[in-house]
């Protein structure tokens, strides 16, 4: 997605034009492999919870756009109850984002442009998967990229039905950077019925 950016807020800082300056300060920081690693919380429709490591593949003035096998568990816990977590963590940097709101489907459109972008490699392994299901050996996941691997020796990849993609789209964001004496800095933005973000500053 294209990286776009609300109108500033009356503090003078919208926070997604921080996020985007924090994240391409962590993008291009020699210590972070891979800055777009983010922790996903979730919880199913009783409230148990769970988290897992995913990549951020893309981020605009709407939200934080994630993929996945809509058997998953992530995705069976987003659609049975949409509000979501994430937090970036970048230490050789010192700072922390937190991102809190509801999940949303992309449209298909969207999904097909991001899965064709991926290695045919990748392309296949989606097909294969069926994420979070119980594999009786790795030897029947082998088996079944195979299996698609050869059915799709010519033509294009196409996008599985039950592959796409959700998106956070947040209403509370926090901002945190590392102190000494661990007085850090904590700056909040929550979304006002207005549509308006309110900032303000937490306690460490």
């Amino acid at each position: 997605m294209e990286e776009q950016v609300r109108p500033m807020t009356s503090s003078g800082i919208d926070p997604l034009e921080l996020f985007a300056s924090w994240y391409s300060e962590a993008s291009m920081h020699p210590e972070i492999a891979d800055a777009s690693a983010v922790n996903l919380a979730t919880a199913t429709r009783a409230g148990w919870p769970s988290s897992r490591m995913v990549l951020l593949k893309g981020y605009d003035a709407q939200g934080f756009a994630i993929y996945t096998n809509l058997g998953s568990r992530k995705a069976k816990d987003l659609t049975g109850n949409p509000r979501a977590a994430l937090c970036f963590y970048w230490q050789p940097l010192g700072k922390q984002v937190r991102v809190e709101g509801l999940a949303e489907p992309v449209g298909d459109e969207e999904a097909d442009a991001y899965f064709s972008s991926r290695p045919v490699t990748s392309r296949i392994g989606a097909w294969a998967s069926k994420q979070s299901a119980r594999l009786e050996s790795r030897a029947k996941l082998l088996a079944r990229v195979t299996r698609y691997t050869a059915s799709f020796a010519v033509g294009e990849v196409n996008r599985p039905p039950f592959w796409s993609g959700f998106r956070i789209v947040p209403d509370r964001m926090e901002f945190w950077t590392n102190a000494e004496h661990r007085l850090h800095d904590r700056i909040v933005f929550e979304k006002a019925d207005s549509g308006d973000w309110r900032r303000y500053l937490l306690y460490p």
